[in-house]
């Protein structure tokens, strides 16, 4: 029968419990379009900095041969900080739910009390994993929130000092030239875009509202109509669609009272930028982990007073940020 010692074992060291809970379960990952748009790296500091770089071309005027030649000045750079978010959560398991287990078949006490740990880490992890999204989503509209949506945690436009890129396509015109309001509003992001990368696609991501109404638009339901003779929109396939060179996905993310993208809006989003939407994890704050490498979570556990039970932590501390931010077009609907 199982005791509290068996948390002295190794397996339930910072490290043990940090490598069980950033190994994924089998059957159990699976990265949403959302996680696919940002590249991932550890760093050993708990802020990041952003370079931005001032670098306006200009054409070359002609000058006489002999003439002074027309200056090309160095690039202008700033350094603008950013300090990553921890995200800690607590459980605990009492010292009844470990006295009272048996091993079954050929497990030991050990690989039992693992499993049970290993099923409230999971747990844990998975709340961690829906805040991480949470804030991912903040990193595209350009507002982080904390977990209650109305604590403002990061303001992206207000952080590199500029304006939200906007544009309305005015869906309450029919006779509104859809096609050309959309490539207005790429055409807004490549301007920011420039010579940074080569756009390869586009991402359209929207509320419901907002997807309703596009969907539903006489341009676009005229359009595929002629498309599988009408099959597009009798099939009732509307949670994504390919229009105006945009792949147009509606994005419902909701935990308990939180939304996390208004239903009457979408952002346009340029894909294929490298270093464009960026994750970093800074290490763990136990003396084992400070000044190391930083994983996506930290996991560890200390006995309760009076050796009741033990309690269980688990943390990220992440900073997820769209280092272009007018490079995404917020979309209304009018």
């Amino acid at each position: 029968m199982a005791s509290l010692d068996v948390f002295n074992d190794n397996a339930f060291s910072v490290t043990g419990l940090t490598a069980a809970i950033n190994q994924p379960q089998e059957g159990q990952q699976q990265p949403t379009r959302i996680d696919a748009l940002f590249e991932e790296e550890g760093v050993t500091t708990t802020s990041v900095f952003i370079e931005r770089e001032h670098d306006t071309l200009t054409l070359v005027p002609a000058k006489d041969r002999n003439g002074p030649a027309d200056p090309t000045s160095g690039n202008q750079r700033d350094m603008i900080p950013f300090s990553t978010i921890h995200l800690p959560t607590r459980a605990t398991i009492m010292a009844d739910e470990v006295q009272g287990v048996r091993a079954f078949g050929s497990e030991s006490e050990l690989e039992t009390v693992q499993a049970r740990v290993q099923k409230r880490l999971d747990k844990m992890r998975k709340r961690l994993d829906a805040t991480i999204r949470f804030q991912r989503v903040g990193a595209i509209t350009g507002k982080v929130y904390d977990a209650n949506g109305t604590k403002l945690l990061l303001d992206l436009h207000k952080a590199f000092g500029i304006d939200e890129n906007t544009s309305d396509l005015k869906f309450s015109v029919n006779e509104t030239k859809l096609l050309l309001a959309i490539n207005d509003a790429k055409r807004k992001a490549e301007d920011v875009v420039g010579g940074s990368g080569i756009i390869t696609g586009w991402l359209g991501l929207a509320g419901r509202g907002f997807f309703d109404a596009l969907v539903t638009h006489p341009v676009v339901e005229k359009a595929y109509d002629r498309f599988n003779d009408g099959q597009f929109l009798r099939g009732g396939g509307w949670n994504a669609f390919r229009y105006g060179g945009v792949n147009w996905e509606e994005f419902y993310g909701k935990v308990g009272d939180v939304t996390f993208i208004d239903s009457n809006v979408a952002y346009l989003i340029p894909l294929g930028i490298d270093g464009m939407f960026i994750t970093r994890f800074a290490p763990g704050n136990y003396m084992e982990t400070v000044n190391t490498e930083g994983l996506p979570y930290y996991a560890s556990q200390e006995l309760l007073p009076h050796n009741k039970g033990v309690d269980l932590e688990a943390q990220s501390n992440l900073l997820s940020i769209n280092t272009m931010p007018r490079a995404i077009v917020k979309l209304t609907k009018s």
